[in-house]
């Protein structure tokens, strides 16, 4: 018999990270992978014809937008800021 943990695991799967360890690269990495999730699921309806491809556009596009935000409040591909040069 599965245990919800089980179950938990295997609908959402998380890989370790290792990558630079930064607490923002952190939270971005979180983020990716649940939009990589949700846009597999939102493939695999549309590839079913559980909705249509605009629906899963649209659908994805929002995706994109957050993670996008995301991306941009953390900081990330920025330069660090040096303050040695003043």
């Amino acid at each position: 018999m599965e245990s919800n943990q089980d179950k938990y695991n295997f609908l959402y799967p998380h890989n370790s990270y290792r990558g630079e360890v930064k607490p923002e690269n952190l939270v971005f990495n979180a983020n990716l992978q649940e939009f990589a999730q949700k846009v597999s699921y939102i493939c695999n309806l549309e590839t079913g014809g559980k909705i249509p491809p605009e629906d899963a556009y649209k659908q994805i596009k929002s995706l994109w937008k957050k993670i996008k935000r995301s991306k941009k409040e953390l900081g990330i591909g920025k330069e660090p800021l040096d303050n040695n040069n003043d």
